[in-house]
């Protein structure tokens, strides 16, 4: 394993966005299985989130072992599971033989040169039946010199994502997220042209935009969003 450090700063920052966490939650709770691996868990405030009541093993990878070190600190405070287990490394440190139920990248695949090759390898860690979850920035024409501070190589649309499909997955969901914010941020795009986001702004769009795109998501048939997250399942 060689030592990574993560290029963002902006973790601490999405901290504030609880209500967007939760929403993320709920699309992915129906796909968690006894055992979770999250990959580029980075400080776990995510996982704080989405492992609320989970009773099985969730495994937290994260290549950066500063960041690994917030996960250890919220896990030694009681507010992560019992069960909650965190590595240092990538993918590609773990055993071949080590199967999980759920795949877990979120906002991480977006991080990685050679995508298609790292859905290949999470294919090879998904138990039968199990599911790889991915949820990333979507648009390219939103990828903004933020985008590339913080290590993106791309933004992804429905069809890219999709592309992705490993030979032994099957694509069982294909979904935006987040409509409000995709005005927001074309807003941000074309006019603001602002860089690093404030917590004051993370704030205001979790409070007051993403609750609205929570109601105007399903209306929309999840049509349009600034996020896009899939589902796969393993066959057999």
């Amino acid at each position: 394993m060689t030592s990574y450090v993560y290029e963002g700063s902006e973790l601490a920052t999405f901290a504030h966005a609880v209500r967007w966490k939760a929403y993320v939650r709920r699309h992915v709770r129906p796909y968690l299985g006894p055992r979770v691996l999250e990959v580029g868990a980075g400080i776990g405030e995510t996982t704080r989130v989405l492992a609320q009541g989970f009773h099985g093993q969730w495994t937290c990878l994260e290549p950066d072992a500063a960041l690994a070190g917030g996960i250890h600190t919220l896990r030694a405070r009681g507010e992560l599971p019992s069960g909650c287990e965190v590595v240092v490394g990538s993918l590609s440190d773990l055993p071949a033989d080590r199967l999980f139920d759920t795949l877990l990248y979120l906002d991480v695949l977006e991080h990685i040169e050679r995508d298609a090759d790292e859905v290949v390898l999470a294919a090879r860690h998904l138990a039968p039946d199990g599911f790889l979850v991915v949820l990333a920035p979507a648009h390219q024409w939103l990828f903004t010199p933020f985008d590339e501070a913080i290590g993106h190589w791309r933004r992804y649309t429905r069809a890219s994502l999709a592309r992705l499909t490993a030979r032994s997955l099957r694509l069982r969901k294909l979904v935006y997220l987040d409509a409000v914010g995709l005005l927001a941020s074309a807003a941000n795009r074309v006019v603001l042209k602002s860089g690093h986001p404030t917590v004051r702004q993370i704030t205001f769009w979790d409070r007051c935009m993403v609750p609205v795109s929570t109601v105007v998501d399903p209306l929309l048939g999840h049509r349009v969003g600034k996020s896009v997250l899939a589902v796969w399942q393993q066959q057999g």
